[in-house]
């Protein structure tokens, strides 16, 4: 396991020594500030708003009910995942449009509403996931409730 470790730092290290060579011997010096700027905002947007949102609906979910299965969690915090990322991905592209720009082919579509409709998928597989999960465990509930060995009687 230790060399394994050792192998994966050694690789890292080689990785980023030549991401940052092709860095420098490719981007002007003027534009490595935006660049770092863009990077570090990236990692922030992710450490301050997709990090937590993916944890609080995790816990949410676990608190609602512990009837939810780790499957339906998993779809739920995938969703929740897939979503945030393309918003991220997406949400330039709508501001350089809205901002217009010099070639109407280079950003062709109405990308607010693509993202609103894949927004909107996934929401109803979540919701779609949610309730097919709760008539299982349903289902699983009353099947697993203990029945009496003899039926109740009245006496009249």
């Amino acid at each position: 396991m230790r060399a394994a470790r050792i192998v994966l730092v050694v690789l890292g290290v080689l990785v980023m020594a030549f991401g940052a060579y092709v860095l420098v011997t490719t981007v002007r010096p003027n534009r490595i500030w935006g660049l770092a700027t863009w990077l570090l905002g990236a990692v922030v947007l992710h450490d301050v708003v997709l990090s937590p949102f993916v944890v609080g609906a995790g816990l949410l979910l676990r608190r609602t009910g512990r009837a939810l299965r780790p499957w339906m969690l998993v779809v739920v915090q995938c969703a929740v995942v897939l979503g945030s990322v393309l918003a991220l991905v997406v949400l330039p592209e709508i501001a350089a449009k809205a901002h217009g720009q010099k070639n109407p082919t280079v950003l062709p579509f109405d990308y607010g509403l693509r993202l609103l409709l894949v927004e909107g998928v996934l929401l109803v597989v979540v919701v779609g996931v949610l309730l097919v999960g709760a008539r299982v465990s349903r289902r699983r509930a009353s099947r697993d409730r203990p029945r009496p060995l003899v039926e109740p009687t009245t006496n009249r």
